[in-house]
């Protein structure tokens, strides 16, 4: 018995050992597919993660370009709209100095028409009393000629001629 127990026990142990290796090979070659497969994806997925990078850095690239045009148009309108209100400063500046100057001028000119007003006012009133002074004057002369006439002899009326005897005749 004990050799019928050892020639199954052998024949079990061969056959568990070619199990075991059948079993062994086929979790290998199992494990050999799953890493190929794992390796294969792996290899997919770093593919396709680089592609993914590489659109999403040419998206922001593109972005960043877009950003920077965008950038450059409101700088450049905002430079051209400084541009234009120093051009109109400067302009209103002149045009202000250029009335200033002529406000200035016309100042003098209504100073100036004021005292010439002034002045021929003033002539005007000493030109009145001098012809005021004068007709006084021409008043007081006549009444001292007047006077002076009256006084001489001559300006006295001679008695009337005594009529002329009556002739007899």
């Amino acid at each position: 018995m004990t050799v019928v127990f050892g020639v199954f026990y052998v024949n079990h142990e061969k056959d568990v050992l070619s199990r075991e290796s059948t079993r062994s090979k086929q979790i290998a070659d199992k494990k050999a597919a799953d890493k190929s497969s794992k390796d294969s994806a792996e290899a997919k997925a770093k593919e396709s993660a680089k592609i993914t990078q590489m659109e999403r850095e040419a998206a922001d690239i593109k972005r960043d370009a877009a950003k920077k045009a965008q950038q450059d148009a409101v700088d450049k309108e905002i430079k051209d709209s400084t541009n234009i209100s120093l051009v109109e400063a400067d302009a209103s500046s002149k045009k202000a100095k250029a009335l200033e100057a002529e406000l200035e001028r016309l100042q003098k000119e209504r100073d100036r028409a004021g005292r010439e007003s002034f002045d021929l006012a003033k002539q005007v009133e000493l030109a009145m009393v001098a012809k005021r002074n004068a007709e006084m004057e021409e008043q007081r002369l006549t009444e001292m000629i007047a006077r002076r006439a009256s006084d001489a002899a001559m300006a006295k009326i001679p008695p009337p001629p005594l009529p002329p005897a009556p002739t007899k005749g």
